[in-house]
């Protein structure tokens, strides 16, 4: 099971994930070789481009690059294993009780999870924190333009008022009464 867990794992890394993040952002998380171009991004997204040298492009993902023997697992890997002997029923991947399958694909999402968080050459995180302040940058930007464009629209016109009220002509203080009837 475990070589299967890294194989998905590695067919995540190597193919572009489009996702939302907790922010709404659509994000779209590229690794991209040598002086390949980074896409660019669309006007709703943020596009991270992770780059690697040439030489990885066709070469196995570093992650399984190492020998599946049990000698190289964590300790705590092993006893996590442990934890789930004697589960069954929903949501606990066996293959006893109603819906024990139901909890596998939640199993590969989470160590597939747990890989790309501890991969020391993939800091997508840091990247999308980085564009997203490059972007509020231009954001505040383009919101004091907009702001200062309303200024000077409100300053028009109020003086277009002021000017239309001195060009009236005053209307008459008093109209003569017209003369009691008889």
């Amino acid at each position: 099971m475990r070589p299967l867990l890294v194989l998905a794992a590695a067919l995540m890394f190597t193919s572009p994930v489009a996702a939302q993040d907790a922010a709404g952002d659509k994000v779209n998380q590229l690794i991209v070789y040598g002086d390949d171009v980074c896409q660019p991004a669309a006007e709703n997204e943020i596009t991270i481009c992770a780059r690697k040298p040439e030489a990885e492009r066709f070469r196995i993902p570093e992650i399984l690059r190492g020998t599946a023997s049990p000698q190289n697992e964590a300790w705590t890997n092993r006893v996590l294993a442990y934890e789930t002997v004697g589960k069954s029923g929903t949501l606990s991947c066996s293959a006893t009780g109603s819906g024990g399958w139901t909890g596998c694909a939640q199993q590969l999402i989470d160590a597939a999870y747990a890989e790309k968080s501890t991969d020391p050459n993939l800091k997508f995180s840091e990247m999308i924190a980085a564009e997203r302040a490059k972007r509020m940058v231009t954001i505040d930007a383009e919101a004091a333009e907009t702001q200062a464009r309303v200024e000077a629209a409100e300053k028009e016109y109020e003086a277009r008022q002021r000017a239309a009220a001195v060009a009236a002509p005053a209307p008459e203080a008093a109209q003569e009464a017209p003369p009691p009837l008889k």
